[in-house]
């Protein structure tokens, strides 16, 4: 299992804080628009709170702005595919530009995860995985976008995704981050997502 340096693990933590707090101060604008487009599209709930697997295998509840219908997750799987009837309009353009995960900010400044790492996962996935991956999965916190996010977007496989996770937690570095985190950006502006 890969293991990282205090001075990295610390260096990244104070990264993620300060990002985290300089783009909830430059998106608010952004972000109270996209609440009360929300609301004001079905006049229910405007973050989705759903349980998913952090750091260490620990539980706790990630932020997402609410792009589906409600009860969305009784009516389909964990993941979404291109014209998935659960989204709602507004949901389709806060998807597509990933304005829906801006609220897992929050999640950063509580060190539930990280700007940058996997994806994390809801507890039902761990069948993807053999135990070794998965403990090896777990040893990084997740982030809010990764190696799957910033080169295949919303088109990769589960397999696909789930070796990019693995090849992230294998070489991380402030490098590659930096990199996943420009890529990203790259295909938010370019392809979009679903």
């Amino acid at each position: 299992m890969a293991k990282f340096s205090k001075a990295y693990l610390f260096l990244k933590r104070i990264i993620d804080i300060v990002m985290s707090i300089v783009a909830l101060i430059l998106l608010l604008p952004i972000l109270l628009i996209t609440a009360a487009s929300i609301f004001l599209f079905d006049r229910h709930y405007i973050v989705f709170i759903q349980n998913r697997v952090g750091l260490a295998g620990k539980l706790f509840r990630l932020y997402k702005f609410r792009s589906m219908v409600v009860n969305a997750e009784k009516l389909g799987g964990h993941s979404t595919s291109d014209n998935d009837s659960r989204i709602t309009p507004v949901g389709k353009f806060i998807r597509r530009s990933s304005i829906d995960e801006l609220p897992q900010l929050v999640n950063v400044l509580k060190g539930e995860m990280s700007i940058v790492g996997p994806r994390p996962d809801v507890l039902k996935q761990k069948s993807e995985y053999s135990d070794e991956e998965w403990l090896k999965r777990l040893s990084v916190k997740p982030g809010i976008t990764g190696l799957a996010q910033a080169t295949l977007r919303s088109t990769a496989t589960p397999e696909q995704r789930k070796r990019l996770d693995l090849e992230y937690v294998e070489h991380q570095s402030m490098w590659l981050d930096i990199k996943i985190i420009l890529l990203t950006f790259k295909q938010v502006i370019f392809r979009g997502g679903n």
